[in-house]
């Protein structure tokens, strides 16, 4: 088969589903859409995400493929994961019974993700879940603990419908280099979605899932936001805990929501957002109400246009949409100013500094002991490190892997990474 869908395992307790191609057909269509009615029971507030969670509608369509889940097309070109694909009739029937148990339960008074199907990118640790973060070395690994983030969100009565693919271990910008396969654009599968976020970024405009969770360490969020033409944002390092979510560059890593729309992210970013004791870099500081804020209009605030981020050989296309959302700014009554970033020409390789670095360091934990698949014809115990990770990284984290322990080594560590 040529490919997978982006879930690798639903979320819903006691739920283990394959899906049955053949069954299922080219021209069904499953749209996680829940229909909502603006005055809800929740006290006239929205259930959750502008979206509601009156009800899932099935149809089945001979329609031409549109950023939806299409069972067949997409479970067989789209976006890809791990193992058996779960995204079938079987789990939004399950999503849809477990959002109607928990508004009979009366959580949507008090919870404002109730029974939204949000998935998660496969870097969060997840009780009942395979975390594989796109490599084989975590193929089989269920972790013992949820991420924080992962714990507040079903803390919300969130439904996590599933875990999505990414680049290996969160390396990569196009969903290439992932283990199992990569990742397509929902509107052009010929073309990438970006990455590492690549399968959250194409699950919420594939209509497969009403939100999504990623991170971004240097673009991994905001970069295929934009290839997929939803909202991603990366917030401000400590905003959202860390813990539990398996560390590329801890610098620079960072959790941030993936969605349809502005109020959407204003809405999940709510929910995941705060000072977490189990970091020691999360920040303690009040969680502002982004939604309440969305309401208020830019009068007064001032946005920064880099002067080095609009040169010679920049795309027409993305001239032309920033020039459009400069407009729709001044026209909302922001202040567009121009700004200077003079270390603009140095943030590439700052980045791969870091990076390269901080990953050997933090993936040196996975030498076939403890985790993933171990070499059984090593003659000793080096042997069997070598040959281990040399049969299950993929090509991109070798590559950072040698990068790393060069820039940290004896003599270059002042001159390379402590300068980055």
């Amino acid at each position: 088969m040529a490919g997978r869908c982006c879930f690798v395992s639903t979320g819903l307790t006691g739920t283990t589903c394959s899906a049955n191609r053949a069954a299922i057909g080219t021209s069904v269509h499953v749209e996680l859409s829940f229909l909502c009615d603006a005055a809800t029971e929740s006290g006239g507030k929205l259930n959750a995400l502008g979206i509601g969670i009156d009800r899932i509608r099935l149809t089945a369509s001979d329609t031409a493929m549109t950023p939806k889940a299409d069972l067949g097309t997409w479970g067989s070109r789209v976006t890809l994961m791990v193992g058996n694909a779960v995204q079938d009739l079987a789990v939004a029937a399950l999503v849809l019974e477990e959002a109607e148990r928990l508004v009979a339960s009366g959580a949507h008074r008090s919870s404002t993700l109730c029974g939204v199907p949000i998935a998660v990118k496969d870097i969060f640790n997840t009780t009942g879940l395979r975390t594989t973060c796109g490599s084989r070395i975590l193929e089989n690994y269920v972790s013992p603990y949820d991420a924080t983030v992962i714990e507040r969100i079903k803390q919300q009565n969130a439904v996590i419908i599933g875990k999505l693919n990414m680049d290996e271990f969160a390396m990569g910008s196009s969903n290439e280099n992932s283990a199992f396969g990569p990742v397509r654009n929902p509107w052009d599968t010929s073309r990438v979605p970006g990455g590492s976020s690549g399968g959250s970024a194409a699950s919420v405009a594939a209509r497969q899932a009403a939100a999504a969770l990623g991170t971004d360490t240097g673009g991994s969020i905001r970069q295929p936001a934009s290839h997929c033409s939803v909202v991603g944002l990366k917030p401000t390092y400590g905003r959202v805990s860390r813990y539990g979510v398996v560390a590329y560059a801890s610098s620079l890593d960072q959790v941030g929501p993936v969605t349809r729309d502005v109020r959407d992210c204003a809405l999940l970013l709510q929910a995941i957002a705060g000072y977490d004791p189990s970091d020691s870099t999360s920040v303690n500081t009040p969680v502002p109400d982004y939604p309440a804020e969305l309401d208020g209009g830019l009068n007064g605030v001032r946005i920064g246009l880099p002067r080095e981020y609009i040169i010679d050989g920049l795309d027409a296309d993305v001239s032309k949409a920033v020039e459009q959302a400069v407009e729709t700014y001044r026209n909302l009554g922001a202040e567009i100013v121009e700004v200077a970033l003079p270390h603009t020409a140095y943030a590439v390789a700052c980045y791969y500094l870091i990076t390269s670095a901080e990953a050997s360091s933090n993936l040196a934990r996975y030498d076939g002991v403890r985790f993933g698949l171990r070499a059984e014809n090593a003659e000793n115990l080096i042997d069997m490190y070598m040959q281990s990770r040399a049969a299950v990284f993929g090509t991109e984290v070798k590559r950072r892997i040698m990068l790393g322990p060069y820039a940290l080594s004896s003599g270059y560590y002042d001159a390379y990474y402590l300068k980055a």
